[in-house]
């Protein structure tokens, strides 16, 4: 614990918000989400699979651990995206400028396939979400990117397949980017149907672009409020990272 205090007081004095002043709690249409805001800009915004060794991290333990020997803070995560049962990607995903999975626009089963799909990806200092079939058009060349599905809101419209009295109640967690440029992750805090977590996005935190991540194994690590959810295996995590003082 002291020592956790003193890489979070590092952290305030070097003029990055903590992981406590980024996240808060939200109430929406009678459910509760945690929320949490980063800037592109000057917050160190990632996506990981693999671990130094070419195996799936599969939980936020092994990518802390894995980071930590290169004197690396992981200051939030979540689950990024859906993925196989061997823990690869569903969809494109993009690490550090190399693409290891291609994009995918074919027609199927599930909610990867409820198109639209769309791309969260990262460039240097600016982050976005966009439909997948405009971002395969787009020429976009990001340094991160990972595919997922539905898309909950585009272009300020819901998902048109989303229904206001659905009884899929399921825990969701899903990322936007707000008007003023920050990435703006959501969690819920227990079940809760498509519209509502969509709406969430569009009229709370202003996203006029929004990405489901994933449903019943939606995960969250935010070490300072000592939350680490490690009840299911993990494909791409997106994380919030800090190095350490030397």
């Amino acid at each position: 614990m002291i020592r956790l205090m003193m890489i979070l007081a590092f952290l305030i004095c070097a003029g990055a918000a903590s992981a406590g002043e980024a996240c808060r709690k939200l109430q929406h249409l009678g459910d509760s989400y945690t929320v949490c805001a980063f800037d592109p800009a000057t917050d160190d915004i990632q996506l990981f699979q693999n671990d130094r060794t070419g195996k799936p991290y599969g939980s936020f333990r092994a990518l802390e651990n894995d980071l930590r020997q290169d004197r690396i803070y992981v200051r939030f995560a979540m689950n990024g995206g859906m993925y196989l049962d061997d823990q690869s990607p569903v969809g494109l995903f993009i690490e550090n400028g190399r693409e290891l999975k291609a994009i995918n626009t074919n027609k199927g089963w599930g909610n990867f396939h409820l198109l639209p799909n769309g791309i969260f990806y990262l460039l240097p200092g600016r982050a976005g979400v966009m439909e997948s079939k405009a971002f395969a058009a787009s020429g976009i060349k990001p340094f991160y990117a990972t595919q997922s599905g539905p898309m909950l809101v585009v272009d300020g419209k819901l998902h048109p397949s989303f229904l206001a009295d659905s009884t899929s109640l399921k825990t969701r967690n899903g990322v936007g980017v707000a008007k003023d440029g920050k990435v703006v992750f959501a969690i819920s805090d227990g079940p809760v149907r498509f519209h509502d977590f969509a709406t969430l996005f569009r009229d709370e935190l202003h996203c006029a672009n929004a990405l489901f991540l994933d449903g019943s194994i939606s995960s969250l690590d935010i070490p300072e409020w000592q939350r680490r959810d490690g009840l299911f295996p993990l494909g791409p995590i997106i994380a919030v990272t800090e190095m350490l003082p030397g």
